[in-house]
């Protein structure tokens, strides 16, 4: 029997993944940007270059490139093992995680360029291009996994729940103490 049971444990790991993927997102985008020789800031939802500094379209595409490149590393490896392993649901949330974060990025590009949308621009692909190709293939994974183990709506939703409400506030903290990591 596939557990499916929402429990503070659940809820608790969960909330920790979401923060835990944007931090290792946010982070790739640093180090890469770094990794360049710029200067470099990094928060908890995001990245900026320390003013003054004008990097090449290549180098912004690459710095662009490294966040979405280690979100579908994790979604990949939480495939793969749920795919040849058994169930486990919180290694379900990194790849439902991995997968709720590059669509949320996805449908931002509609308010500003994001990751893949800027990627796909400069690769003169169209905006929605790269975007659509990386929410489709993670949510091919989640499909894939939850037709596996026939996984319910009830949990589908509240995971999605869990997610939104994580996501929500990782913002709001993001926003409001501007609490710098690096």
């Amino acid at each position: 029997m596939t557990d499916q049971k929402i429990t503070s444990k659940y809820v608790s790991a969960l909330v920790a993944i979401v923060f835990i993927t944007w931090i290792i997102h946010e982070f790739a985008h640093w180090l890469t940007s770094e990794a360049l020789g710029y200067d470099t800031i990094m928060r908890l939802n995001g990245t900026s270059l320390v003013k003054g500094q004008d990097p090449t379209d290549l180098h912004n595409t690459i710095s662009s490139a490294a966040g979405p490149l280690i979100t579908i590393i994790q979604g990949l490896a939480a495939y793969t093992f749920l795919r040849y392993e058994k169930w486990n649901k919180y290694i379900y949330g990194f790849l439902f995680t991995a997968f709720f974060m590059r669509f949320l990025a996805s449908a931002m590009n509609f308010i500003m360029l994001n990751d893949e949308g800027r990627i796909s621009a400069y690769m003169k692909l169209g905006v929605f291009t790269l975007p659509i190709m990386v929410s489709g293939l993670l949510f091919y994974m989640v499909y894939k996994t939850s037709r596996k183990y026939k996984l319910n709506w009830k949990f589908q939703a509240l995971t999605s729940l869990i997610v939104v409400i994580a996501l929500s506030a990782l913002i709001f903290i993001d926003q409001y103490f501007k609490i710098q990591l690096l």
